[in-house]
């Protein structure tokens, strides 16, 4: 940055695999995801950046898995850095931009659906009941950089990812345009993955959105930004080194008091499926209504 002065820094660096990053693999998903973004912040506030934009996931919201309460915790860093009087007098201005999956994407559903029956199958669904949110790239990275500009530091930009999209639908009508049956090319269950969630959220529990004048970005109305000592307590913890995955969810809870990671098992994740479809009209209700 010192060498390039950019005006604008775009962070979508991080560790995204979910079932990898719920184990084996937790603190490093901490290191690369929240010290990451730690150090890019810092970076653009030492050399004037303008704003630094953020790219968070729907995965942050209500977390219960790793990766995901470590994006959620690195969107709560960035509001207590623009919440800082030292820091807001560098200058730098800290946004924030959640969305779901993006198709085509590295890792997207559908070019491992398309390997897998170019290969004759099967094709693997987790769970019957799975649905996300998808959003094509050329969508994505134009609401990206309309939030950029948009953003005047602190805010949580939730973009419009429409309906949510059932799994296990759209594996059948891959399979079918692709000129075959099911009969030809099965669909294999496969069963949840560590830290996996059944269905996605762009807002949590707590959170309602505001309207913006674009129609496909809201802004999320969170929870008041984490206090200083709450900062320097974080930044204290990722200078360590912790191998225990245990103490290292203890510690993401203590950070991210929503993180659930307890609900990790299927049945419990089960009972809340009958909830869904009316949570996703309820929170598409609150993205739509003027008057939030």
């Amino acid at each position: 940055m010192g060498s390039f002065q950019p005006e604008y820094v775009f962070h979508a660096a991080a560790y995204k695999h979910v079932p990898m990053m719920e184990d084996d693999n937790a603190w490093q998903a901490v290191q690369n995801n929240i010290a990451g973004t730690c150090a890019v912040a810092r970076a653009a506030l030492r050399h004037g950046v303008k704003k630094m934009v953020f790219i968070s996931t729907d995965k942050a919201v209500n977390p219960v898995n790793v990766m995901g309460c470590t994006k959620r915790v690195s969107e709560m860093l960035l509001s207590s850095l623009e919440n800082s009087l030292e820091d807001r007098a560098k200058g730098t201005q800290f946004i924030t931009v959640r969305f779901g999956n993006v198709l085509g994407s590295n890792g997207s559903v559908i070019p491992t659906f398309q390997a897998q029956i170019e290969k004759g199958g099967p094709v693997t669904v987790t769970h019957p009941d799975i649905i996300r949110y998808f959003m094509l790239i050329p969508e994505a990275a134009q609401l990206v950089l309309q939030a950029a500009l948009m953003g005047k530091g602190g805010e949580i930009f939730v973009l419009d990812m429409g309906e949510p999209v059932k799994i296990m639908d759209l594996a059948r009508d891959m399979i079918l345009l692709s000129g075959h049956s099911e009969a030809e090319i099965p669909i294999q269950i496969t069963g949840l993955r560590p830290g996996e969630k059944l269905y996605e959220e762009l807002l949590a529990d707590d959170e309602t959105s505001l309207p913006t004048p674009h129609a496909k970005l809201r802004i999320a109305k969170s929870a008041p930004p984490p206090s200083s000592a709450w900062r320097e307590e974080l930044e204290s913890w990722l200078g360590s080194t912790v191998n225990d995955n245990a103490a290292i969810k203890a510690s993401l809870r203590k950070f991210a008091p929503e993180f659930r990671y307890q609900m990790s098992d299927v049945r419990d994740q089960e009972s809340g499926i009958r909830n869904q479809e009316s949570g996703i009209r309820n929170q598409n209700r609150s993205l739509a209504s003027p008057g939030r």
